[in-house]
């Protein structure tokens, strides 16, 4: 994986356990890098993918600010 930022976009962690490797890309980028990682290492196989952390803290705050985790 390659990871290439010249803006100020915000960047997202990528771990592929396979590959024992970790980068940082563009958040517009992620799906793509992901994808494409994945088709041309692993045959198609979801082996890489979002920091597990960071995907459930983007998770608890998407549902956060849906209200699903209020008090009812």
């Amino acid at each position: 994986m390659t990871a290439t930022n010249d803006s100020d976009e915000p960047t997202v962690p990528i771990v592929c356990p396979g590959c024992e490797t970790t980068s940082r890309v563009p958040l517009s980028d992620v799906a793509e890098t992901i994808e494409r990682h994945n088709d041309g290492v692993h045959d198609g196989d979801d082996v890489a993918s979002v920091d597990p952390d960071i995907a459930d803290r983007i998770a608890d705050l998407a549902a956060d600010e849906l209200g699903l985790l209020d008090d009812q």
